[in-house]
Order: structure tokens, then C-alpha cells, then sequence
């Protein structure tokens, strides 16, 4: 059986509830969209042509 190809992620310490979460790419690619797990704080990270080695974030 085929292996399914991993979706992109990022990883996000909501400092808003001291929780830390996995974020995942939307299906267009564009962005990195999520909510706190704990107090559904929604927030966006675009993806730019640049790009960012980054892999972990912090959101205050």
C-alpha cells in the first residue's frame, strides 16, 4: 500500500493558553490557517515566495 504524502506543517505556541499545536498548509497552499485549541483565536500565516526556514512560532 502506498504511503501517503505528508501535509506541510508548521508548529504554533499559543501564548494566549500556553498550548502548542500543529498547524496545516490549506489545500490552496497559500497560507497556514488554525485556531487555538483552547480559546479558538483564529490567526493566518501567508506563505511567501521567500519563504522561511522557521518551522515553530510563537503568537502572543
Amino acid at each position: 500500500m502506498p504511503k501517503k504524502p505528508e501535509r506541510p506543517y508548521i508548529g504554533v505556541i499559543f501564548k494566549c493558553c500556553h498550548i502548542y499545536s500543529r498547524v496545516y498548509l490549506n489545500k490552496q497552499g497559500t497560507a497556514y490557517v488554525g485556531r487555538c485549541p483552547k480559546c479558538a483565536r483564529q490567526f493566518r500565516i501567508k506563505v511567501s515566495p521567500h519563504g522561511s526556514h522557521d518551522r515553530f512560532f510563537e503568537l502572543t
